[in-house]
């Protein structure tokens, strides 16, 4: 609760809290604020056993902390039934970023350009994203678009 207070942070405290309380009434005051805090303590952990008693045998691992949303992400996304570790190391973002960059510029990237290069034909590799056409070819079903649905 408190591992960020240093040395010379508690040493104010204590000053101000004998300035402020004077050097009589200070060993009640902590007395009454540890009996408080104790107080509480036993209030929560006793309404969390209660909790933990209305629910059942079901729930006997229940994690209160877990009510966190990112813990409970967290501790989802470690559990590692879904196979999203493998996902996540089979995908490489930097080759990813790098493709898409090649195709906005209209270069060619490594892995596409045997295969962009023969269907590019004389455009040098650019679509041409103005022009429309008026009607389908027979048969032809119209385009798709990923990003649209």
């Amino acid at each position: 609760m408190f591992n960020d207070i240093g040395p010379l942070e508690l040493v104010t405290l204590v000053v101000l809290a004998v300035l402020v309380f004077g050097p009589e009434k200070l060993p009640k005051m902590i007395q009454d604020v540890t009996r408080t805090i104790r107080k509480i303590r036993d209030f929560s952990e006793s309404a969390k056993a209660d909790i933990r008693e209305e629910l059942g045998p079901e729930f006997k691992d229940f994690e209160f902390e877990d009510l966190n949303p990112k813990t409970f992400i967290r501790k989802q996304l470690d559990n590692d039934e879904l196979g999203l570790k493998e996902i996540r190391n089979g995908f490489d973002l930097k080759k990813e970023m790098a493709d898409v960059t090649d195709a906005v510029h209209g270069r060619d990237s490594e892995s596409s350009a045997s295969s962009s290069s023969s269907s590019s034909g004389s455009t040098g590799g650019t679509v041409d994203m103005t022009k429309k056409r008026e009607k389908l070819d027979q048969g032809e079903r119209p385009p798709f678009d990923a990003d649209a649905t």
